[in-house]
């Protein structure tokens, strides 16, 4: 590979990649690497200090039981967990119908007319609830006086509390607090949030509520629970106008605070303004239905800092999870879990009174409230009684205290909280007498609500519920999409590298999966202990002084670090520094993220060569000087070079008062060899499902931790329920205080077991590969950027527009015909229009990589006989790319070339063949006819 590049050896190559004046000067302080076999022994002994406890906490979080078929066949499946984002809908059609599974559960449950594909948090969700609200409402705003003004009930969970705290106050969004029974509402009011069942359990009628919302002219965001929308009137039938919350207690583990996906639903005027993902369906070439992600032109990376949200990385596989859940046990069977739970709640309350407790929520679903007669001496008894036989319960400040029931719930567990209750009252504690069938207690709600309606109708829901068939489904929809297991993923900044099968083991070990985000933290001492390695490791490899694991995305790590830049600032008095640069070849997210921190986006141009125009960044940050708050950078760049300037750059942006924000989308090309503290960086986050391996799950989950300079790192977020952060931290940021706690022992797994020389020879085979596909593809398609040696970094861009205006074929021609030889597309038309942004990684073979190469040369072949004349400009096999086994094997074959060469176009092909499940998809058919749940079974007919 060294003879191809033109290095004389692997160290020459990484002077020539990356400026000398970068460069670190001795190895990062990082561990030794382990072995597999020793890593896991001692991770064993790590968990065993996690103490797992019943924990009926609730506050969005509830134990569970994942189905075997599920666990087996998705959570703990490469070929589910290691796809990317379905931007290439051909050969994703699997999980999009999982995800339109998913979205139709939703809407069903909530009663509203759409729902997206997922987003990260509950608390997030309802952050993303008032800001679309807040669009909406513009012009109802615009004959205001005053800035926007957003009622937010007191009785919504403390974590969705302080999370909108973070999300209105850089927007200018005053916060109302109150209860909602008694809210009044101004010409400034467009909109009001408010939850049921709320924080302690009760459930509301919210109708007359919603009510004099809509008289007032305010919209109305609820919070709900999906499984009480089996038994409750669902929010939508009262009228709200967006719902949200967590689908994690439909079979996703606990995991100490997630991955779990948020849902978020709305009516079907409000969907271009809707917030993250949404699958739709439309047809491909042959009529047949398909499934793609509709109205992109919302997101990010189109709209910048005109996007309806920062969302990139949401919760795909856990949505899927989730969505599957309801396909398995369907309507029936998630009405007798629903029952169940209830009627336990009720046995639980029935058992309490026997002794003289109080149970004082009027109506509940799962979690009865109760009045503890003796006040705090005897919930102090009752705290040590319960912990004495491992149960964590909801103790409340008014000295009531919750229990929060779920479907793991049996009568050992009734009779253990009860005994609990008795020893605090001092009372003998009655004995549940088992009866055949479960609990027998009937606390029916009232007209009203009482759930009426019908849902999960569609024949999906009521035809897949024996192991068998539901295992067959499962893998019938895996065999149609391509994910690591398949082929590489040659995607242009999203470093889809191997997720070892180490690594993801312990993801679903009790011990770490079955913990509440709110234990006792003495509880999770293998946890802390993880976290605090991780947190040291993350702050080697950075040079910073201080990390934060809460950010459960990358781009909620951009806006992490953006808050604590902006709370910084305030701090010093600097309140008028509002102004973020921002390089033009930017991810999309970074000035989405700017917006969202309060901040106004200024564009720094780009030179000819494709690196920051630094007289461009002197310009603007001397224009702005007063008001200078942060410079966004990704480093290398988004463009695939390391700039020779970025001391400097970063140097300016400090000149003018600034700090600079290091986007750590790039740092696979860093670890080892240089760091975001050398170049001059203040914070950075780490996406840890690209550099640390956690899988991109087919669009989730990811984490997006932020490292800091000491100066910023008393700024760092906190959480209302569990200290983290600085001692003047900002609001929090995500739901749970350590973000998705349950993957970053994956990111953990991959740090030890590489350790120190393995994290560092992995980068250096990554920009080794980059280098070597570049050596062999570049005299048939240009690379568009590099170093003035000729160097790449990690990846980079080929540009296609000259073969496009010889031969008409465009990149997503390409994009499709490497479908037909077995890939994934390299990424699409960014950060440059009209061109492939290939990034290899270190994971793979000189054999795989040979591959994908003479993949691109065959291809580049077929562009050539467009250009001569020698096959048709519209009938070529890329303009029909990709070849369906069903058009290949039809008995009419229309086209000018054969079969042959649409399916089989290299020998290793035959031996090796992906096909597709569908033909080219039609996107603007699917825009112009929108449907965004599950069509009707004649469709498929």
């Amino acid at each position: 590979m060294l003879a191809v590049v033109g290095a004389s050896s692997l160290d020459a190559l990484m002077d020539e990649a990356i400026p000398a004046r970068i460069r670190l000067n001795r190895p990062p302080d990082l561990p030794d690497g382990e072995s597999e076999y020793e890593f896991l022994r001692d991770l064993r002994r790590v968990g065993a200090r996690n103490r797992v406890f019943r924990s009926f906490i609730g506050l969005g979080y509830y134990d569970t039981i994942t189905p075997s078929v599920i666990l087996r066949n998705v959570l703990e499946n490469p070929g589910w967990y290691t796809p990317y984002t379905p931007y290439q809908a051909e050969i994703a059609q699997g999980r999009l119908e999982a995800l339109l599974n998913f979205q139709t559960m939703v809407r069903d449950l909530t009663g509203m007319e759409v729902a997206n594909a997922s987003l990260l948090d509950e608390a997030t969700a309802a952050g993303e609830a008032m800001t679309m609200l807040h669009r909406v409402q513009a012009k109802r705003l615009e004959r205001a006086s005053g800035s926007g003004q957003f009622f937010m009930a007191d009785s919504c969970f403390a974590q969705t509390i302080d999370v909108l705290r973070s999300r209105a106050e850089p927007l200018k969004i005053e916060l109302v607090i109150g209860d909602f029974r008694t809210a009044s509402f101004t010409d400034r009011t467009f909109g009001a949030l408010v939850q049921t069942p709320d924080e302690a359990g009760r459930v509301h009628d919210l109708r007359n509520f919603i009510a004099r919302a809509r008289e007032a002219g305010v919209m109305v965001a609820v919070g709900t629970d999906l499984l009480s929308c089996v038994l409750l009137t669902p929010p939508g039938e009262m009228g709200a106008d967006v719902v949200y919350g967590n689908s994690q207690r439909l079979g996703v583990p606990l995991g100490y605070g997630g991955p779990h996906a948020a849902f978020f639903a709305t009516v079907e005027k409000h969907i271009r303004q809707a917030p993250g993902r949404i699958i739709g369906v439309s047809i491909d070439g042959r009529g047949n239905t398909a499934y793609r992600m509709a109205l992109q032109t919302r997101e990010q990376h189109i709209r910048r800092e005109k996007a309806t949200s920062n969302i990139c990385t949401a919760q795909a596989l856990l949505a899927n999870i989730a969505g599957l859940y309801a396909v398995y046990h369907g309507p029936a069977g998630l009405k007798r879990i629903a029952t169940r739970v209830h009627q336990y709640a009720g046995v639980l309350e029935r058992e309490l009174a026997k002794i003289g407790v109080k149970q004082v929520n009027e109506h509940y679903f799962d979690t009865p409230r109760f009045e503890v007669p003796g006040g705090v001496d005897a919930v102090a008894r009752i705290v040590k009684a319960a912990l004495r036989t491992n149960i964590n319960l909801g103790y409340r400040r008014d000295g009531t205290v919750h229990v929060a029931l779920d479907e793991t719930v049996d009568r050992a567990d009734i009779n253990a909280i009860v005994s609990a209750f008795a020893a605090g009252v001092g009372r003998p504690a009655p004995v549940l007498e088992h009866a055949p069938g479960g609990p027998s207690v009937e606390r029916p709600y009232p007209e009203g609500l009482a759930r009426t309606s019908p849902f999960l109708t569609h024949p999906v829901f009521n035809k897949h519920h024996s192991e068998t068939e539901m295992m067959r489904y499962i893998r019938n929809l895996e065999r149609k999409d391509v994910g690591l297991d398949t082929s590489m993923i040659p995607l242009g900044s999203c470093t889809m590298k191997l997720n070892a099968a180490s690594e993801m083991l312990p993801v679903t070990w009790p011990e770490f999966s079955r913990l509440h985000p709110f234990a006792p933290v003495d509880q999770a001492d293998g946890y802390l202990q993880i976290f605090r390695e991780l947190e040291t490791m993350l702050a080697a490899i950075t040079g910073f002084a201080a990390v934060s694991l809460q950010p459960n995305s990358g781009a909620q790590g951009e806006l992490a670090g953006l808050m604590v830049i902006r709370a910084y600032h305030r701090d010093r008095g600097d309140t008028a520094r509002d102004v973020v640069l921002i390089p033009a070849s930017a991810h999309g997210t970074n000035p989405a993220s700017a917006v969202m921190a309060g901040m106004r986006v200024v564009v720094v141009a780009s030179t000819s060569e494709g690196n920051i125009d630094v007289d461009d960044l002197e310009r603007k940050a001397s224009e702005h000087t007063d008001r200078l708050s942060a410079l966004m950078v990704t480093y290398p760049s988004t463009h695939g070079v390391f700039e020779e300037t970025i001391q400097d750059v970063c140097a300016i942006v400090h000149r003018h008062g600034g700090q600079v924000y290091m986007d750590g989308a790039n740092m696979n090309a860093q670890v080892g060899l240089t760091s975001p503290a050398v170049i001059g960086a203040d914070v950075c986050h780490i996406n840890l499902h690209k550099t640390f391996s956690i899988p991109h799950g087919g669009g989730g989950p990811g984490m997006g931790p932020i490292g800091v300079a000491a100066h910023l790192a008393p700024f760092l977020p906190g959480h209302p329920l569990v200290k983290t952060g600085g001692d003047r931290a900002i609001h929090a940021i995500a739901a749970a205080p350590w973000g998705s706690a349950s993957i970053l022992v994956i990111s953990y797994a991959y740090m030890k077991m590489l350790g120190r020389d393995g994290m560092t020879d992995a980068t250096r085979y990554a920009i080794l590969n980059a280098n070597y596909i570049k050596s062999r593809l570049e005299r048939l398609f240009p690379v568009l950027y590099t170093r003035r040696n000729g160097r790449v970094a990690h990846e980079m861009i080929f540009d296609l527009r000259p073969l496009k205006q010889a031969s008409g074929v465009e990149e997503g021609d390409v994009a499709r015909r490497l479908m037909d030889y077995g890939f994934h597309a390299p990424t699409v038309s960014f950060p440059v229009p009209g061109t492939l942004m290939v990034e290899p990684t270190e994971s793979e073979s000189k054999d795989e990589l040979d591959r994908f190469c003479d993949a691109m040369i065959a291809i580049r072949g077929e562009i050539q006989d467009v250009i001569d004349g020698k096959a048709d400009r519209a009938d070529n096999v890329l303009k029909n790319a990709p070849h369906t086994a069903e058009a290949v094997a039809a008995d009419d074959w229309p086209h000018r070339y054969s079969r042959e060469q649409a399916a089989f176009p290299l020998p290793f092909v035959r031996h090796h063949k992906y096909w597709p499940s569908v033909g080219r998809i039609d996107n603007p058919y699917g825009d112009r006819n929108l449907i965004c749940s599950c069509p009707p079974i004649e469709a498929f007919a």
